[in-house]
């Protein structure tokens, strides 16, 4: 009883709970490299090895048009066929500048992990064409730490709609 009325307080206390790390953060470059070797390596560039050693065997990835992924081998599947199964019409992923947010989980005062959000647009590529944008979204990631390597363990992908045309 003790804990549930000290709690409100402790939480409402400034410099308690971490907050967003600045882009000048140690984490945050780790983080932002961690999103390009996801991302453009392997979702833009379709190299699946080099982001298959960040992905957890037990990844969850709940995503509001197609489902559940509850796996790191249907994960790299649905990579394979949906994201590099065509080349003549290629989803493209481009961070919004600016957008990447970073978090740090701590336990009993060690980083154990991080949230990382962000906005992100897609394209199409198709040869003889311009990249032309398809859709908008946001994104939180559930990173963790193991020893020194970043594991990715927990996806949300959301809110997904057509481009708002905005200047990039």
């Amino acid at each position: 009883m003790y804990r549930l009325l000290v709690l409100p307080f402790v939480l409402c206390l400034p410099g308690v709970l971490p907050a967003q790390v600045d882009t000048s953060d140690p984490l945050f470059s780790q983080l932002e490299k961690m999103d390009s070797i996801l991302f453009e390596a392997g979702f833009n560039n379709c190299r699946i090895d080099d982001m298959e050693p960040f992905i957890s065997e037990d990844l969850e990835f709940f995503h509001d048009q197609s489902g559940v992924t509850t796996s790191k081998a249907e994960f790299l599947q649905a990579v394979r066929q949906n994201i590099c199964g065509d080349p003549a019409h290629k989803p493209i992923r481009k961070l919004v500048a600016g957008s990447l947010e970073v978090f740090p989980l701590y336990q009993e005062g060690v980083l154990y992990g991080a949230i990382q959000r962000g906005v992100h647009d897609f394209y199409i590529s198709e040869p003889g064409k311009v990249l032309y944008q398809t859709g908008t979204a946001r994104f939180t990631h559930v990173w963790i730490l193991d020893g020194e390597k970043w594991i990715l363990k927990r996806v949300l992908s959301y809110d997904h709609h057509a481009p708002d045309h905005r200047e990039k």
